[in-house]
């Protein structure tokens, strides 16, 4: 959809929206007088400098973080939802807005697998599904420890302080995943109430190998809790992807809890996490009572199951919207998107294998589509300066990349120094996100080769 029709079709569902209310007597707003309008405009013409202050993250030449600019749909029916501001927290706070989170939460149930029996809601970021997924493990399991890779994200780490919970890291094999030798150590313990696996970590995009983490819990009992945040998505083309990310994601059905961020690949503007429990009897762990806000309907709703209370409803209508131009379906136009994302990750870590100034992870072919690579230089000191010089140049093309600190040893094979198995190197990244991606992988790559040039003769 071409942006400059967004405007004019946000305009003509606005004057339909306002219809609805045409029956109330006029007032007039304060604050929104004729008087407001030329200060309005010039507070608005300063926003618009300010904001000129950033990266062009909607652009694919942005192939650095993990940054994906909001489907038109999600951006005009999120701000058609501002003209009345709705917070999914209470019924009568957000009537439509509630039907239409608790829609868009069963797609995306439907998606991996819970067609029925699970419990979901939206949260204001993948942070806090993640705090509520192990909030309910200590729950559950008081006491008991949670564990995750050393590559899971800091955040449940930091979440586990706050819950007052404790929290173990479990060493990560060359291909980035939790090694599982190291996991069932853990597990002999008998005190681990939690096993976080991650499906796309954030470095690298590495997929823990959940089907097998799954034989472990028959043998030891325990929670698994999926952080499928960046990588949830990946299910429904997970055909196309490498045996090792296609089992763990046919197995994820199998989780107790998954988390998935719609404000990344889901096309949504933040904030926008969710979280899923496969037995919807966790519920018993909100339940609370609230002498002014429950009044209006005798169901459970979504105030009383999420630890947040206010809620933008907004991103509820934006992620309604999304999926219906895009329905959450295999080989669907959105699937495609995330086809096109990955197939661009594999033409780039092709292009860098094939290129004499760079040394592509040891371990095999990027699983999701983030791409990490290292400079070749005589020791990792070197390699991290040549990669920071090539980051300047590449940024002054108008290419942003990223960096990721990572073991030396992952771009190595065979044995090594234990004084190398401890040092880490300075690498380049490239979160190939968007589906324009695919299209632009030649031009990324030969504005790569120019700042190559360009920083060899610094």
């Amino acid at each position: 959809m071409p942006l400059d029709h967004v405007p004019a079709l946000l305009a003509r569902a606005t004057e339909a929206l306002e219809e609805q209310f045409r029956a109330l007597p006029a007032f007039e707003p304060e604050l929104a007088g004729a008087s407001d309008t030329d200060r309005m405009a010039e507070v608005l013409q300063r926003v618009a400098e300010r904001l000129g202050d950033n990266y062009p993250y909607f652009h694919p030449l942005y192939a650095g973080q993990m940054l994906k600019p909001p489907h038109p749909v999600a951006r005009a029916a999120y701000a058609l939802a501002m003209a009345i501001n709705p917070n999914n927290h209470a019924l009568d706070g957000g009537r439509a807005s509630s039907a239409m989170e608790t829609e868009a939460v069963a797609e995306i149930a439907r998606m991996f697998g819970w067609a029925e029996r699970y419990l979901g809601h939206l949260t204001s970021s993948g942070t806090i599904a993640n705090l509520e997924a192990l909030w309910v493990c200590g729950q559950i399991a008081p006491g008991k420890r949670i564990v995750g890779s050393e590559q899971a994200h800091y955040t449940h780490q930091r979440i586990s302080s706050v819950l007052k919970l404790g929290y173990t890291p479990i060493a990560a094999d060359r291909h980035g995943k939790m090694d599982l030798n190291a996991l069932e150590s853990e597990l002999r313990n008998g005190d681990v109430g939690t096993v976080v696996a991650t499906l796309g970590t954030t470095a690298i995009g590495a997929v823990d190998p959940l089907d097998q983490i799954l034989a472990l819990r028959d043998k030891y009992g325990f929670r698994i809790h999926a952080d499928a945040a960046y990588g949830g998505y990946f299910k429904l083309i997970q055909q196309h992807l490498d045996e090792p990310a296609r089992r763990a994601f046919e197995a994820i059905a199998l989780a107790d809890s998954i988390v998935v961020d719609p404000h990344k690949h889901g096309l949504q503007p933040y904030g926008c996490g969710c979280v899923l429990f496969r037995d919807p009897a966790v519920g018993r762990f909100y339940k609370h009572d609230s002498p002014y806000t429950y009044f209006s309907s005798k169901e459970l709703h979504l105030g009383e199951i999420s630890l947040e209370c206010s809620r933008a409803g907004a991103a509820a209508v934006a992620l309604w919207a999304t999926q219906r131009m895009l329905p959450l379906v295999p080989e669907g136009e959105f699937a495609q998107g995330l086809q096109k994302g990955r197939q661009a990750a594999l033409d780039l870590d092709r292009w860098l294998r094939n290129h004499s100034a760079f040394t592509t992870l040891a371990t095999g072919l990027p699983e999701l589509d983030i791409v990490v690579w290292k400079a070749v230089a005589v020791d990792a000191a070197g390699a991290s300066k040549t990669a920071n010089d090539i980051f300047v140049e590449s940024a002054l093309r108008g290419l942003h990349l990223a960096f990721v600190q990572l073991p030396l040893i992952w771009f190595q094979s065979g044995q090594i120094a234990i004084a190398e198995s401890r040092a880490t190197v300075t690498c380049l990244r490239s979160v190939l996100m968007k589906p324009e991606h695919e299209a632009w992988i030649g031009s990324i790559c030969a504005t790569l080769q120019s700042a190559i040039e360009a920083a060899q003769g610094r």
